[in-house]
């Protein structure tokens, strides 16, 4: 699995949507096709979240286009980009190829940025395991840092993360999903009824906010048409009480494999982007 920091800056003055994931999504998805087509297929394809991205996150401008705001040419922006997918190296090469090596730029609908630093790190879920493991009794701080939308039953989306939704059914899930086939052995079995019995969810209050994000523009007939999702962002401490050491290591795991995977849907457009603190 690989996390990749990635600093930009616009030459100009850029409008962007005010939700940019998805744009940026698009992007990126150029970008890899123009120096590998099957890699770009693969992640637009894949049944499974291939790519989590966190959109450009910054200091922004005033826009006088509607729900945009712009890209100021004095500001660098931050993109993670996270690549859970078991076919990691083939992602991570061609993105290193498309902003590193035969590019250094995104181009984006009105303009482009450009590619001022690129840091990557590689981690495994054997070596998240062991990291849970060596922890007694950890506290778990997640900071949501853009809007996350995890699904609560057809067509409902939770409005906060609850413990039995971003670790057994959201984090688990993708765990499982984007796991190796020759890697059956690191599956994690964590049932929703021993988080949430085991698990106390404690929320920084004044960080909560709700949203309802822009992760796609489709055609309908003649006319476009906005896919909007509704989320939340802030920050949120989860500890643990009278829980079992496999669901402790199991918890902690997932929230260290949040920063790769991101939680809950359209974490490739920019949904789910966190940060995760350990303590004991």
């Amino acid at each position: 699995m690989r996390r990749i920091e990635v600093a930009l800056s616009p030459a100009d003055r850029v409008p962007v949507p005010k939700s940019n994931g998805y744009r940026v999504y698009a992007a990126l998805l150029d970008a890899l096709d123009g120096v590998d087509a099957d890699v770009s297929e693969h992640v637009h394809d894949a049944e499974f979240g291939s790519v989590h991205q966190s959109g450009l996150r910054g200091r922004f401008g005033s826009c006088d286009r509607e729900n945009h705001r712009t890209l100021l040419p004095t500001e660098t922006y931050d993109l993670t980009i996270g690549v859970p997918d078991p076919a990691d190296d083939d992602v991570f090469e061609a993105l290193v190829r498309a902003l590193v090596f035969d590019g250094d730029r995104i181009e984006l609908a009105d303009g482009p940025v450009f590619v001022e630093s690129f840091e990557s790190e590689r981690t495994s879920r054997e070596e998240l395991l062991d990291r849970a493991a060596e922890l007694d009794d950890p506290s778990v701080r997640l900071t949501f840092h853009t809007p996350t939308c995890i699904e609560d039953g057809e067509s409902v989306t939770a409005m906060f993360p609850h413990r039995g939704l971003v670790f057994a059914d959201s984090l688990a899930g993708k765990w499982q999903t984007t796991l190796p086939s020759d890697a059956e052995h690191l599956q994690l079995d964590l049932a929703r009824a021993a988080v949430e019995n085991s698990v106390i969810t404690k929320p920084a209050e004044s960080t909560y906010d709700t949203h309802s994000v822009l992760t796609n523009r489709v055609r309908d007939g003649d006319r476009p048409r906005a896919i909007l999702k509704q989320g939340f962002t802030g920050t949120y401490t989860y500890e643990f009480k009278q829980a079992t050491e496999s669901v402790e290591n199991a918890v902690t795991a997932l929230a260290l494999f949040a920063e790769y995977s991101g939680v809950g849907c359209a974490v490739a457009r920019g949904c789910g982007n966190v940060s995760v603190e350990v303590s004991t």
